[in-house]
């Protein structure tokens, strides 16, 4: 038996407003969309390097405002790339904590992503 790492649900409510956030700002890119029907919200898939994340317009697929906790290397590399984009709805900080720098960044419909480069031991 295997189990794989999580895929989280992220609940957006434009379409247009989730590609300029995560798309041209975080620099995922998007590997497939699905419609039910040509009127019906997007389900997509996104990914940056190993990280999958699924966007969804339906509802109760996911709660709006969640948190998803994303372990990463070289933080200060990150947050260098994201800030010069001069993206003009966030402009993230990191911040020193006991056991890791943490970057968080809203998107635009409340979830946030918690991007933490943990200590060594």
């Amino acid at each position: 038996m295997q189990i794989s790492g999580a895929i989280p649900l992220i609940r957006i409510f434009s379409e247009e407003q989730a590609k300029a956030f995560y798309v041209d700002f975080l620099g995922f890119r998007i590997e497939w969309e699905h419609r039910f029907e040509e009127d019906l919200p997007l389900y997509a898939q996104a990914r940056r390097g190993e990280l999958v994340i699924h966007l969804t317009g339906h509802h109760g697929d996911a709660t709006p405002g969640s948190t998803v906790f994303v372990p990463v290397t070289d933080i200060e590399q990150l947050h260098a790339e994201l800030n010069a984009k001069r993206y003009k709805h966030a402009r993230p900080g990191i911040q020193e904590q006991g056991w890791g720098k943490v970057m968080e960044i809203a998107d635009p419909f409340g979830n946030r992503l918690r991007f933490c480069e943990l200590c060594e031991d």
